[in-house]
């Protein structure tokens, strides 16, 4: 089988190799990967910037992907060989409370990730592809999607009527766009570039708000809630706009620290020392029940992943620098095998 492998930092080191197929232990799957995606996150283990101390060298990145099942190991029930599945961002999480053991599972960052032909999950760690996706859609909910639905609907008790700012077009905030319309609710959708907030009206989003033609995009949102503020945001920018979201919240709303794409990572201790009882929350991905959760809230109601562009096997590092740029609208997502 064929796999990419990072061998030191940086994409230069990102080098296809050939090995045999693995084999399944106790409890685990032998899954054919079709379809990977990329998250901001894998431009920082690409650079050797990983977060919360984990690194491996060489590694297989990329955490999101789907597949099929094509051989079981001893004690495995729930699966069988056919089944289509997506696999869980963090193998050891399945259910309950994060606890910080459970990091050291994190695809594509601690241990082995899924851009290879063939890939082990647990059986724990995996959860069945929704009716009526493709691979390519299935492959973007692990990571942009599970952490949408949890900063919202888990953590933040989104109900309908309420406002959600979401910041960006990236693969969270358009996952955060449509969870948000699927359960009724009011979005405010920011982006530097007019033609992808047009998108994103497309898609349902209330109000949109260019924050390079208006920089103070906290008031705009206020304005757009009758000064009251809005009820969600999902923090994707970092400490740079921390300042901002706060403003734009209103008295008890709820903050979920998620990223850091203005370069570093905003803090939670300093965010829930605000003065006007904002609920703030970091939200670390989630658990394969969780992952399971979005899929059959976004199956029943007929809402599909945003697939920006497909990117063949070979062109991985095009995907990559396509990431690096910006240039996109929801995920972007690597063709593992046809």
């Amino acid at each position: 089988m064929r796999f990419f492998q990072l061998t030191g930092d940086g994409l230069d080191t990102l080098r296809m190799a050939e090995g045999p197929s693995p084999r399944p232990g106790p409890g685990q799957v032998r899954v054919r990967m079709r379809a990977a995606s990329l998250n901001y996150r894998d431009l920082l283990v690409a650079a050797g910037r990983e977060a919360r101390g984990m690194r491996k060298r060489p590694l297989v990145p990329l955490s999101d992907g789907a597949g099929e099942v094509v051989e079981i190991g001893p004690g495995v029930t729930r699966l069988a060989p056919g089944d289509r599945v997506v696999g869980c961002f963090f193998q050891g999480w399945a259910d309950g409370p994060y606890q910080p053991e459970m990091g050291a599972s994190a695809l594509g960052g601690a241990i082995d990730g899924v851009l290879s032909e063939e890939v082990l999950f647990s059986e724990a760690g995996a959860a069945r592809l929704p009716e009526g996706f493709s691979f390519e859609e299935g492959a973007t909910l692990p990571c942009a999607g599970v952490t949408a639905w949890v900063g919202l609907v888990e953590k933040g008790g989104l109900r309908a009527g309420e406002t959600v700012l979401a910041m960006g077009t990236g693969g969270v905030s358009v996952f955060a766009l449509q969870i948000a319309k699927l359960l009724g609710a009011r979005v405010i959708l920011t982006s530097s570039h007019d033609d992808k907030l047009e998108r994103g009206r497309a898609l349902g989003a209330d109000a949109t708000i260019n924050y390079r033609a208006t920089p103070a995009w906290d008031e705009a949102a206020r304005a757009f809630t009758g000064g009251r503020g809005v009820d969600h945001i999902l923090e994707v920018g970092g400490a740079r706009t921390l300042p901002l979201a706060l403003r734009a919240l209103r008295q008890g709303g709820h903050l979920s620290i998620v990223g850091l794409l203005s370069g570093e990572r905003a803090d939670p201790e300093a965010a829930a020392g605000n003065d006007r009882q904002i609920r703030v929350d970091s939200v670390y991905v989630g658990s394969t029940g969780h992952l399971a959760a979005l899929s059959a809230a976004m199956a029943r109601a007929g809402v599909r992943p945003v697939v920006d562009r497909v990117f063949a096997f070979e062109e991985v590092r095009r995907a990559y620098e396509t990431m690096e740029r910006g240039e996109h609208f929801g995920k972007i997502v690597v063709q593992v095998s046809p």
